[in-house]
Parts: structure tokens; sequence; C-alpha cells
């Protein structure tokens, strides 16, 4: 039995620790990428994160007798969610370690004794203090290179978390499609078709010369597809979605985001972004002049490929009129031009608790690619455990 030491993250050297435990770990693992440093400090930023408004959070590094960094793990409270389950639930996420089942479960064991101290009875993980598309689920089959900022995990993870107690609350699944109409199914045509000849429907990709307009649309869509249909997800304002858009501009593609109108209103948007990991692979997680210029080499002289979904959304009363078809269909017509550079589309986190999108992927001829699972622990071990609900 070995002297482990938990330390927790406040100083530049252990902020450096937990960045680089993940370096040493996955040196020799062709499939991860490297994430952007000061994307995983901001995370744990006040100044950057906007949770902390109505959360709290701690990490901490593992070290062992010879004061080498071997572990590391946060967690976090979000007070606005956490008693949406039958039991306050916290949350725990950016667990990396060595193979060493004694280290992981002292790691785990911290988290829970920060959680109970403040009346937490359950814990999520590996999940993000932010974003659910972020840095949520433990990568559990596929080994594939993640999407940008999805997680890639060690295989000997899983036992970890199920023999710890850790259950599977849901199951995340990426799947992946080419972008062309032939690989969808004569359904989807049918209710694209159907839609196309109904005047008060129409379906138009992004245009950055209409940014506002499509800032307020996308911020009508998604507080009524998201916020009113699953617990725990923020509204969004226009102010926040104007930041993101700033921060997505040198990525965007006007043909990677579409958007449903009946009548001119807003009723639902596919939101997707280029794979930014096809780049950050070969800029090692910073952003210096040197990473700048490789960025830009092979953003412009290697042509990125890949495109991720990051959202779709129809507003509840549009939904099951073929609105989704109707996007997908229009979106899939991109394939066929010779001057559109993907080739490929991950449809990333589609939960197993929503049917209806699994079975959407299917008839688009999109097949599961990866799969992540999302655990909750019980801290007390007598109480039923539940599954997350189905979206009907």
């Amino acid at each position: 039995m070995g002297t482990y030491t938990i330390i927790e993250v406040n100083d530049d050297i252990t902020k450096k620790e937990f960045l680089e435990l993940p370096v040493r770990l996955y040196r020799n693992e062709k499939n991860w990428v490297r994430p952007l440093d000061f994307e995983i400090n901001n995370i744990f930023n006040p100044k950057e994160n906007k949770m902390f408004q109505h959360g709290e959070c701690c990490r901490w590094i593992m070290t062992n007798d010879s004061n080498e960094t071997i572990g590391r793990v946060a967690a976090f409270i979000d007070h606005k969610s956490k008693d949406l389950n039958d039991q306050p639930t916290g949350g725990m996420g950016f667990f990396e370690c060595i193979e060493n089942k004694e280290a992981a479960f002292a790691l785990f064991d911290h988290c829970k004794k920060w959680l109970k101290e403040r009346n937490i009875e359950a814990m999520d993980g590996p999940v993000n203090f932010g974003e659910r598309h972020q840095w949520w689920g433990l990568q559990v089959e596929g080994e594939h290179r993640p999407v940008y900022n999805m997680p890639y995990h060690k295989s000997y993870y899983k036992e970890f978390f199920e023999e710890y107690g850790f259950q599977v609350y849901f199951k995340q699944f990426t799947y992946k499609t080419i972008f062309s109409p032939d690989s969808l199914s004569d359904i989807i045509k049918w209710k694209a078709d159907r839609l196309a000849k109904n005047p008060d429907y129409r379906v138009e990709h992004f245009s950055k010369s209409k940014t506002q307009r499509f800032i307020k649309d996308f911020v009508h869509i998604y507080n009524e597809a998201w916020v009113k249909e699953i617990p725990g997800i923020e509204g969004i304002t226009e102010h926040q979605t104007q930041t993101l858009f700033d921060d997505l501009k040198p990525i965007i593609h006007e043909k990677l985001m579409w958007f449903a109108y009946y009548k001119d209103q807003p009723i639902g948007f596919f939101i997707m972004i280029q794979d930014l990991n096809e780049y950050l692979q070969h800029i090692n997680g910073k952003i210096t002049f040197y990473g700048k210029l490789r960025f830009l080499y092979y953003k412009y002289f290697q042509r990125n490929k890949n495109a991720i979904g990051l959202i779709f959304g129809v507003v509840p009363e549009f939904q099951k009129r073929g609105i989704e078809a109707a996007m997908i269909y229009e979106f899939s017509k991109s394939g066929l031009d010779n001057k559109f550079p993907f080739r490929t589309l991950e449809m990333n986190w589609i939960g197993d608790f929503n049917p209806r999108m699994s079975h959407l992927m299917k008839h688009i001829g999109a097949k599961v690619y990866k799969t992540h699972h999302t655990y909750r622990k019980l801290f007390d071990e007598k109480k039923e455990f539940k599954r997350s609900e189905i979206i009907q």
C-alpha cells in the first residue's frame, strides 16, 4: 500500500501539474488530443465561468511518495440544479489517474467527502462544471479521436468507476455519417419534400451578413426547445449568444448552421461546427505564436474534413412535423458541392434518454461511433437508484 497526498490546486505549480498529468498519461495514445490549456483553466476561473454565480467547485492533484503527480480530480455543486433529483446531487470530473485502483478510490472518496460536507447525497461523473456538451461522460467504447471539447479516457477508468459503485445514469452516443442525400432514408426525403411544398415553412442556412437576426432566432429556439424540455438546462441571453458567436466566428461555415421558420417565426435550428481537434492535435494545448502559425497552416493547407453536430432543437409545438427532416435534407445537399470541404459529420451527445433522436440518426444513415457513460453514485446505497427519465 502506497502513501498518497491529495493537494488542492491553488497556485501556479499545482495548476501546471493539473494540466500536465494527462500529457504524461496519454503520451503513447495516438487518439488523445491535448485540450487547450486556457480552456481548462477557464472552467475553474470565477471570472470566466458563469457557473460560479450559483455554484462552487474545488480541484485537487494526488502525489506519491516521490512527489510525482499520479492523479487529479475536481468536484462541483450547481445550487440551481442540485435539487432537481430525488436527492441533492453534485458532480465530479476531470478525473485522471495512473492504473492503480487504490489511488483512484482515494480520489473518489475525496470528492465524496467534499460534497457530503455540503449536504450533497449523490455525485454524477465524470461531468463538467459547465455546459453538458463539453467534457461530459466517460468514453467507454470507440477507439477514435475525440471531437473538440469532449473527453477521451483510459480503458481502465470504466472498471474504477463501476467497482467504486458508480452506476450508469445515462449513455451518450456519438453517431457518424457522411454529407450526402444518398445516405438519408426515403422517409426523411418524403418529410422534407412535403414541408418544402408548404409555403408557410422555410429552411435557410446562416449568413454572416445577418448575424444579429440569427442570434435572436437562436435564443428564442434554444429557450423554447431546450430549457423548457430538459431539467437543469439554463436559459441563454442574446448577450451570451453574441459572445458564443464571436468565439466561433473564426471557424463558422455558413452551411453548417441551419434554421427553420414557420411564417417567419423561428422554430428550429441545427448547429454544426468544424472539428477543431483536427487542428489542435498539432499545437500541444498552447496558443503561442508558434502554435498559432501551426494552427493556421493546418487550417488553410490541410482542410478540415469532419464537422460536429453541436446542438439540434425544435420548438415543442412544431416537433413531429418533419422540421428535423427538412433541415437535415438541406444540409445534406451540401455534400454534392465540390467546394464544400466537409465530408463526414459526427453527431455528438445523443443521450439514450432521447430515443426520438436515436431513431432520427438511423434515418440519416448514421451509426454509433463512440459511447460515453455518465455515472451516478448514491452515497446512501440503500436508496433506490433511478436512471435518467426518458424524453417522450
